[in-house]
């Protein structure tokens, strides 16, 4: 027998429109609000529905971009099998291990309940869900199409985090080489310099200047140790607080482009994520300058930042955002010609997506090179730091040496 159900749905126009409707099920009467090019939020038998307040106490542990890829594709599925979004995100909630992020979606589980859109309920957290993921959202809920934006999400969300999973990949060998280095080179100018320092005192020797700027470093660390530890601390604070400024962003990224094979990495990192994500935009149906504007803010490349920003301004003075872009080094010129080809032939979203293709094989090549080369460069740098200390401690033995040799001589 039929059951009356109460629903909240929005429209394509994102109202939301209440009635009610019979059918067989739950999920039958979603599958046919979604036919009639309703999102469903909640559907319920008549008199039962979702009730709770969440509140969300402190939150420490950040939700990582793998987390959300798998929301993004959890949440796509359900919807596309008809589950309403109460529904999909109290499931969704229930099944993450991540207590910050089961916090953060019964929350907003609770405000979409409450007649915020999913859009909106989401953007009331900023430090989950960034702007690419409530501009995809907000034009899957206007268009009627939000598994599909989910899916894409999904797609960009993995193809990030994969990315910087490599990247960290092929560092992990030299930062712990690394770690060892600083550690061994501590361990002698504390313990072992000290020794040898005593040493040279009882039998008068003359030190040559490597020796004694040996001597001086270690003289440092062991009577000022927790003043460096200080001015160490003091220092790393301005320096982050620094870089996070305008003028810092810019200095420090122009800086880590000049450093060889890194620089190149980070550049071709940086232009993979932006044919990505306004790739994905642009097929998603969002306004190509607001696209530009939330691909801006994703980035993380101050160079690409203004090479954006300036792609926006010339396609308002009606230009092609190709002219602005062949002003910017930062953007090679394969890329624009590429761009330019995309808004001729009105494909310029498959265009990006094929440039991102390219450069996620360029990257891939480079990290895999990088891995390569860092292993030895690694080792060479542990042992020529730790031989050039012990030839420093060794050096005064030989006028030591030469005078016990000279006065027995004698």
């Amino acid at each position: 027998m039929p059951t009356t159900y109460a629903y909240k749905v929005r429209d394509r126009e994102g109202k939301l429109v209440t009635g009610e409707l019979e059918g067989e099920s739950q999920t039958l009467v979603a599958a046919r609000l979604r036919d009639m090019g309703f999102t469903p939020i909640s559907v319920d038998a008549r008199g039962v529905g979702l009730r709770g307040d969440i509140t969300i106490p402190g939150l420490t542990k950040r939700v990582t971009l793998k987390e959300l890829a798998v929301f993004s594709r959890q949440f796509a599925t359900m919807v596309d099998s008809g589950l309403t979004l109460l529904r999909a995100l109290t499931i969704l909630a229930a099944q993450t291990k991540n207590k910050r992020f089961a916090q953060v979606l019964d929350a907003v589980r609770v405000e979409v309940q409450r007649g915020s859109s999913l859009s909106d309920a989401l953007a009331k957290h900023p430090k989950v869900f960034d702007h690419l993921f409530l501009a995809l959202v907000r034009s899957g809920e206007l268009g009627g199409t939000l598994d599909a934006a989910l899916v894409s999400l999904a797609g960009i969300l993995e193809r990030q985090a994969e990315l910087r999973g490599k990247i960290r990949s092929a560092m992990a060998y030299p930062m712990v080489t690394l770690c060892l280095v600083l550690g061994i080179a501590a361990a002698m100018l504390l313990f072992i310099v000290p020794i040898f320092a005593k040493i040279f005192k009882q039998l008068n020797a003359k030190l040559p200047k490597p020796t004694l700027i040996l001597m001086v470093v270690s003289r440092v660390l062991v009577h000022e140790l927790p003043y460096v530890i200080v001015v160490v601390g003091v220092g790393a604070f301005v320096f982050v607080k620094w870089k996070k400024t305008p003028r810092g962003r810019e200095l420090w990224s122009a800086a880590v482009q000049r450093v060889p094979v890194f620089g190149m990495l980070m550049v071709k990192t940086s232009i993979s994520r932006f044919t990505s994500t306004l790739s994905t935009l642009l097929h998603s149906g969002v306004p190509v300058l607001q696209a530009l504007e939330i691909t801006s803010e994703s980035v993380n490349n101050p160079g690409l930042e203004h090479a954006l920003e300036d792609a926006k301004a010339s396609i308002q003075q009606g230009s092609p955002m190709s002219s602005a872009f062949q002003q910017h080094g930062v953007i090679p010129t394969m890329v624009t010609q590429m761009i330019s080809v995309g808004e001729e032939t009105g494909a310029l979203d498959e265009m990006l997506g094929k440039i991102s293709d390219f450069y996620d094989q360029e990257v891939q090549a480079m990290v895999d090179a990088l891995a390569s080369l860092l292993e030895p460069l690694m080792i060479v740098v542990l042992g020529g730091l730790v031989g050039s200390m012990i030839i420093a401690l060794y050096l005064p033995m030989f006028s030591v040496y030469k005078a016990v040799e000279d006065s027995g001589s004698g």
